[in-house]
């Protein structure tokens, strides 16, 4: 029995040491895209702590100008990354109004470090299209939404 059991140990060994080195290696994902998806998959989780390894909640703690949740005029001022992310959870006005409408991850335009990924919303109620850019940067090796306006 002893002899059959080595052999899967060492398998299993390999497999996890190479899903460790895969993870670990340094190169950000290919396709930004991949964390928009990511990122409204743990919004429908409410998981906050996906959310906060997706985000750069520092740099969207800077946007004062513009309300991120769509058909709202005055901008909301957030005073620490957890009101970022109870916003974005449960029923935080964004995460309302963003998935009372159907959301459609288009193409992803890359420049070096930095990246924009279409995203559109559509009201089907009223036929409204809209239509953002979310922008992204590598931050950590990873890309990161720092934006959900880019210009």
């Amino acid at each position: 029995m002893k002899y059959l059991i080595e052999p899967v140990r060492r398998s299993v060994a390999l497999v996890i040491a190479t899903m460790f080195l895969s993870a670990c290696s340094g190169s950000a994902p290919t396709d930004p895209r991949e964390t928009v998806i990511a990122f409204f998959g743990a919004m429908e989780k409410d998981d906050q702590a996906a959310l906060a390894h997706l985000l750069d909640l520092a740099e969207l703690m800077k946007n004062t100008e513009s309300d991120y949740a769509l058909q709202s005029d005055e901008p909301r001022v957030f005073n620490s990354p957890m009101d970022i992310l109870e916003d974005l959870t449960g029923k935080g006005l964004t995460k309302t109004r963003w998935f009372s409408m159907q959301r459609i991850v288009n193409r992803a335009e890359i420049s070096g470090s930095s990246a924009t990924v279409e995203v559109s919303f559509v009201d089907k109620n009223s036929s409204t299209q809209y239509l953002t850019k979310f922008g992204l940067h590598i931050l950590n090796d990873k890309w990161k939404i720092y934006t959900f306006k880019a210009a």
